[in-house]
C-alpha cells in the first residue's frame, strides 16, 4: 500500500510511502485484539479499592438493646452488616488486575489494528518535523492544515520530541507518542493515525 506524505502546511510533498503487506495488510484477528485491549485497560486499574468488613468496623462492643421485649429485631451489635454504618458483606479487596499477554501476541494485536486502520484508511503520513519551541499554536496550525483539527488523533514520532510532545499535549482529543511504544489500544483508539515519514520505519522495524 502506498500513501502520499504530506507537508506541514497540509500540500503533498510528491513523495510516498510504501507501507509492509506483513504489518498493515494482515487478515486481522479480533481475539488477539481484544484480548490485548482488555489486558491494557486492566493493566492500568490500581486496584486500591477497600471496604471494612464487620471485623474491620468501629465499635458495636456492646449489645445494643435487650434481647426481649422491645417488639423489634433481636440485634447483638450496631455493626452489623444490616445496619446502616455497619461492615460490608464480601466488600471489594485490594487485588492486582494486571494481566500478562506473549509478546508475540502483543505483535499480532498491534499489526492487527494497523491493518484495520489502513483499510478504513484512517492513516495520514507527514514529513519529518520538529518546532523551535514548544507552542501549541503551531501544532494546532499543522492539525489545520491537514484538516483534522476536531478529530481524535494519534500523532507518532520516530523519537522521543520534546518540542511536538510538549506542543500538543494540552489539546484536546491528540495523544503523541513515539512509534515503538504505541499499544493496541492506542491505535485503534482515534479517528486519524498520523505517522512522520521516519516514524513508518520505526515502526516495521519494530514489529518485525
Amino acid at each position: 500500500m502506498k500513501l502520499e506524505v504530506y507537508k506541514q502546511d497540509g500540500t503533498k510533498s510528491g513523495e510516498t510511502v510504501e507501507l509492509s503487506k506483513d504489518i498493515f495488510e494482515i487478515e486481522p484477528n479480533d481475539h488477539v485484539l481484544y484480548l490485548a485491549v482488555k489486558s491494557f485497560l486492566a493493566n492500568q486499574r490500581q486496584g486500591t479499592h477497600k471496604a471494612k468488613e464487620r471485623s474491620e468496623v468501629r465499635g458495636g462492643g456492646r449489645k445494643p438493646f435487650k434481647q426481649k421485649g422491645r417488639g423489634g429485631a433481636r440485634a447483638g451489635t450496631i455493626r452489623s452488616p444490616l445496619w446502616v454504618g455497619g461492615g460490608s458483606i464480601f466488600g471489594p479487596k485490594p487485588r492486582d488486575y494486571r494481566q500478562k499477554l506473549n509478546k508475540k501476541v502483543l505483535v499480532i494485536a498491534r499489526k492487527s489494528a494497523l491493518s484495520y486502520k489502513a483499510k478504513a484508511n484512517q492513516i495520514l503520513v507527514v514529513e519529518d518535523f520538529d518546532f523551535e519551541a514548544p507552542k501549541s499554536k503551531n501544532f494546532v496550525s499543522v492539525l489545520n492544515a491537514l484538516q483534522i483539527k476536531g478529530k481524535k488523533i494519534l500523532f507518532l514520532t520516530d523519537g522521543y520530541k520534546k518540542n511536538i510532545y510538549m506542543s500538543g499535549r494540552n489539546i484536546e482529543k491528540v495523544n503523541i507518542l513515539e512509534a515503538n511504544k504505541a499499544s493496541a489500544y492506542d491505535l485503534v483508539n482515534n479517528q486519524v493515525l498520523v505517522l512522520q515519514k521516519s516514524a513508518v520505519d520505526l515502526l516495521e522495524s519494530t514489529l518485525n
